[in-house]
């Protein structure tokens, strides 16, 4: 049984339905949901649910009881996802909640402690989906011994992709705190010889990579980095922080229709809290997200998309496998079999997180406790959760939909020769002895980027004995590219040809005596050319490209001299005594003249894909009987 994540245009709007039951203060919330839309060969479709209740609390339970603390009118909202559903998810309208009495009998929680997270969580009710809407809770805590005021920011938009992926619909505060504006980069002139600068940056690469809450002093450094990264930022202040309060604050986002459409593309938010407005020290938490077109929780990511091939030899790729355990009862064991694409070293595996937290498993023995056990074999890797309890979400008294899901993050550098190819890979997700679920394809894709040759050489010109023709020029095409691509081009020829002399003679008497003029012609044109050749060219392999394409030449300037010398002799023949020698030279002058197009065929022996190489070319001009070749040597960066 596979699946696959397909975009489906759903054009029919479904929607849900807030409904609650109160007593007092108690309100039990339950959700009315249009039905489920199952998808060919997928498990069994399902929801799950982000509940604002009105007053800076949440819940992911699909009924939940929430004692309010004082008296008022609440506003309550819903946030539906359908998992394995093929349509759009429901959308809600919030729902008003009167409380007018306070009961003794029901007790109010405060909000749950985020101590365990160093006091900043950054959290999603679902993975993006382009034009859709989602949540992200950033949730703050004080674990100052003192009533703290400071802030709080939300960057988002990476700069290192050209379209945004967020609009900010709305954000919902509890607690009193307010939108400010700063200005980010105020300090980037002192900072950026700065050495906190570089060990901030650092930091917050790690927290990038491992997804934790890290704890900084230097601010500054730390809202470069985030303005240098990320295009927008929302910025919120807040005051009177207790001491072990925790706060939330709820951001309402649509993904843009412009966002990358790439099942496993990884993009990222990034919160900073400062605990206190008069001091440099804060937090950072980052939240990655991968781009779906459906909400499937058994999916596989990877942040490889669109790296730079100059830089990434010893970058460490990251790969993420998600799961959920959809059954009815508890997974005892889950395996999980992962293509692994040849271009990377398997020798520099190694694990960077998983869920359900364990320890590796002991070689050559049979666990006893919880473990997980991985086998690398040629093409895959397998990851295999022994003796571990992960609840189904329709189990029953399962009540938080999260503890059901599990992960296993890896990291993989590349070998030491790998082409410029895109990859793809993807996972067989096995729980206990069911039968697999298929994943989504992980890819890696490479920029183009950008490699600037420059070109030098020499043009044979067959129909013109006495021509000479140099040129240099320059060269802009992909880095490094592996196969097929595209190069254009642009050279100044410097060209230069004699005409064969022309001999004229006559025979004078108006003297009275027989005289022999001789007058000779000679015509010599030079010329500044320029070509610009487009051409497709394809690399054979290390040492061989080819190539055929088009081109366009003109003369930018162009100057033709005729010189004229007429000889007078005496006598019938130039054996004669010479009377006279006159030479006359006459010239003219234009530019951007005799514009020629053609076609050209082209081959290379050396580096073909970055370094030296020499290059030999042949051009067919389309009107004039002017073929030539090109002997040229070239070198790209």
């Amino acid at each position: 049984m596979s699946f696959s994540q397909t975009k489906v245009k759903d054009t029919i709007t479904r929607r849900a339905k807030i409904n609650y039951s109160q007593n007092r203060n108690a309100v039990t919330f339950k959700p009315e949901t249009p039905p489920l839309i199952p998808i060919a060969g997928a498990p069994k479709p399902s929801y799950s649910y982000l509940w604002e209740m009105g007053d800076g609390h949440y819940s992911k339970e699909a009924e939940p009881k929430h004692v309010y603390k004082n008296k008022g009118t609440y506003t309550a909202r819903l946030a539906v996802t359908n998992n394995y559903d093929n349509g759009k998810p429901p959308a809600t309208r919030p729902k008003s909640v009167a409380v007018n009495e306070i009961s003794d009998e029901e007790v109010y929680k405060d909000i749950a402690s985020i101590e365990d997270q160093n006091g900043l969580a950054i959290q999603k009710n679902c993975d993006p989906i382009p034009d859709q809407q989602m949540e992200v809770i950033v949730s703050y805590q004080n674990m100052e011994n003192y009533v703290a005021d400071g802030k709080l920011y939300l960057f988002y938009n990476e700069k290192q992709f050209k379209n945004n992926n967020f609009e900010l619909v709305d954000f919902r505060t509890y607690a009193g705190e307010r939108e400010v504006k700063e200005n980010l980069v105020a300090t980037v002139e002192d900072l950026e010889n700065s050495d906190s600068y570089l060990v901030s940056e650092n930091a917050l690469a790690t927290a990038k990579k491992y997804k934790t809450t890290i704890t900084e002093e230097d601010l500054d450094a730390t809202l470069l980095e985030a303005h240098k990264t990320y295009k927008n930022a929302t910025i919120l202040e807040f005051d009177g922080a207790n001491p072990g309060e925790t706060r939330n604050v709820f951001f309402t986002v649509k993904t843009t229709p412009e966002m990358i459409k790439d099942t496993s593309a990884t993009v990222t938010m990034r919160s900073v809290f400062v605990p206190n407005r008069s001091f440099k020290n804060h937090k950072v938490k980052n939240l990655e997200m991968e781009i779906v077109t459906s909400h499937d929780p058994n999916k596989m990511g990877s942040n490889g998309s669109f790296m730079n091939y100059r830089l990434v030899r010893f970058k460490r790729v990251n790969f993420k496998t998600r799961f959920q355990n959809n059954g009815e009862g508890p997974a005892r064991m889950i395996r999980l079999e992962t293509d692994i694409p040849e271009m990377f070293d398997k020798k520099t595996f190694q694990i960077e997180d998983m869920y359900p937290k364990c320890p590796i498993c002991p070689k050559g023995e049979e666990p006893t406790t919880s473990c997980l056990d991985t086998i690398i074999k040629q093409n895959q890797i397998f990851f295999t959760f022994k003796n571990i309890y992960l609840p189904g979400s329709t189990q029953k008294n399962v009540k938080e939909i999260d503890s059901t899901k599990g992960f296993v993050k890896y990291s993989m550098k590349f070998n030491k020769d790998f082409h410029k190819v895109n990859t793809k890979s993807r996972t067989a997700i096995i729980f206990d002895k069911n039968e697999p679920i298929i994943t989504n394809y992980a890819t890696t894709r490479f920029s183009p980027g950008i490699s600037i040759g420059a070109k030098a050489g020499y043009n044979i010109y067959p129909s013109l004995k006495n021509s000479k023709s140099y040129f240099v020029g320059a060269t802009i095409s992909p880095y490094k590219s592996y196969r097929w691509y595209w190069q254009a081009e642009f050279s100044n020829n410097i060209n230069s040809y004699t005409g064969e002399s022309t001999v004229t003679e006559r025979m004078d008497q108006s003297t009275g005596a027989l005289l022999l003029v001789r007058t000779t012609n000679t015509m010599s044109y030079n010329a500044l050319n320029w070509e610009i050749p487009l051409l497709m060219r394809y690399n054979i392999n290390n040492f061989v490209g080819v190539g055929a394409g088009i081109q366009a030449n003109i003369n930018a300037t162009e100057t033709t001299t005729n010189t004229s010398t007429i000889d007078i002799y005496e006598g019938k023949s130039p054996g004669g005594l010479l009377l006279s020698s006159k030479t006359q030279e006459t010239s003219s002058k234009n530019s951007f003249t005799n514009l020629k197009t053609g076609l050209l065929f082209d081959l290379t022996l050396g580096a073909a894909r970055i370094g030296p190489s020499f290059g030999a070319r042949y051009v067919m001009n389309f009107e004039e009987n002017f073929n030539y070749f090109q002997l040229y040597g070239i070198w790209k960066f």
